[in-house]
């Protein structure tokens, strides 16, 4: 069975303090959600009260139609993964996954059959009867998975899994729990830090700030279109612009410093003269060889990568930003070198001074209170 999570005006307090002012969301059924912030932003503390391991100090969840603030943790039907595995040290793999089913009191014919049905689906069926101190750290999250999903709960939560691997193990767990939950179909409330682990096994992400959801939408919808300036630098990275819009003989036009170039895609209500904040990825701007073409910018330093070369450079006013342009041939541009940069305005971000709203067409938020 799967579980619709429904939150609304969920408030947590520590005594005096809020972490969590007045926060409604919903998670569809079989949905891999994503819960996204900076540390301290109250990602893990509204997962432990879906949990049912904080108190809440206000609002209802929902599994379903059922409400179950005042349900006991252990009749929630939930699975649960820890950032430290949380595997029991004395009991080997297969006695580990089989842990939650003998505690439910199944038939010792049927705790086999599922734990057998799980190993082999975390491809750890080889390793059953070796002890959690002979694995590697990427086979003990194997286990915790395969212990977390072999109950069947309706819904799967899981805490900064991946934070204690390597980069490389984590690039590989991130695939291996994408494809399990796609195969499973279980609602997956999942929280991070990371901003590339979240782009990359997400159906959906959930963008935090100070308590407060920011931005909910897809991965492409949050990178491409973000729903304020906060958004905009936590998710990946970004040169920022103080600016202005321009309206002259009907068309909007943009004006970064004496540079100046048409903008299509300003919503109506905000085509109007006005500063504004613009947020440009590296891969957003673009280098020319020949100066006098856009913005004036001399190079500092270059970083080959294969793909891709990164450039950094400064402008005429002592600001530091950074360009991404893909490699050719024996062209790399030397530090010292006076080029130019132009947008490509098509993808570039543009919000109010302030930084709270995004003022082009397109932002996709699913926040409740949008």
């Amino acid at each position: 069975m799967k579980e619709r999570i429904i939150i609304t005006h969920a408030m947590k307090k520590y005594g005096d303090a809020v972490i969590i002012p007045n926060l409604s969301v919903e998670i569809k059924e079989g949905e891999f959600f994503t819960l996204l912030g900076p540390s301290g932003c109250g990602k893990t503390t509204l997962l432990r009260m879906i949990a049912g391991f904080n108190s809440i100090e206000g609002g209802d969840f929902y599994f379903n139609d059922n409400r179950i603030n005042d349900i006991d943790p252990a009749k929630r039907n939930i699975g649960m993964v820890f950032q430290n595995y949380a595997i029991f040290p004395h009991l080997s793999v297969r006695k580990n996954v089989e842990f939650g089913l003998k505690n439910r009191k199944l038939a010792k014919d049927e705790i086999t059959k599922r734990a057998e049905e799980y190993l082999k689906l975390m491809q750890i069926e080889e390793l059953a009867e070796r002890m959690p101190e002979k694995l590697s750290g990427g086979q003990q999250q194997r286990v915790a998975l395969a212990r977390a999903l072999c109950i069947e709960p309706h819904v799967l939560l899981m805490d900064e899994p991946l934070s204690n691997l390597d980069a490389k193990l984590r690039v590989e767990m991130r695939t291996v729990i994408k494809n399990i939950q796609h195969s499973v179909g279980i609602t997956t409330v999942y929280v991070t830090h990371d901003q590339e682990e979240a782009m990359a096994i997400s159906d959906r992400i959930a963008v935090m700030k100070d308590g407060i959801i920011q931005h909910i939408g897809t991965p492409q919808n949050i990178y491409q279109r973000p729903a304020n300036l906060f958004v905009s630098t936590f998710i990946g990275r970004s040169n920022i612009f103080d600016g202005g819009l321009v309206v002259k003989d009907g068309k909007t036009f943009l004006k970064l410093g004496e540079y100046e170039t048409a903008i299509q895609k300003v919503q109506d209500k905000y085509r109007g003269n006005q500063k504004i904040i613009a947020s440009i990825r590296p891969e957003e701007l673009l280098m020319h060889r020949e100066p006098g073409k856009g913005i004036k910018a001399i190079i500092d330093d270059c970083v080959f990568l294969g793909l891709n070369t990164h450039y950094f450079m400064h402008l005429e006013d002592g600001k530091e930003v950074e360009s991404i342009q893909e490699s050719t041939i024996d062209s790399i541009i030397a530090p010292g070198t006076e080029i130019s940069l132009s947008l490509n305005v098509d993808k570039i971000n543009l919000f109010t001074a302030d930084g709270s709203v995004n003022i082009l067409q397109g932002v996709r938020n699913d926040c409740a209170t949008n």
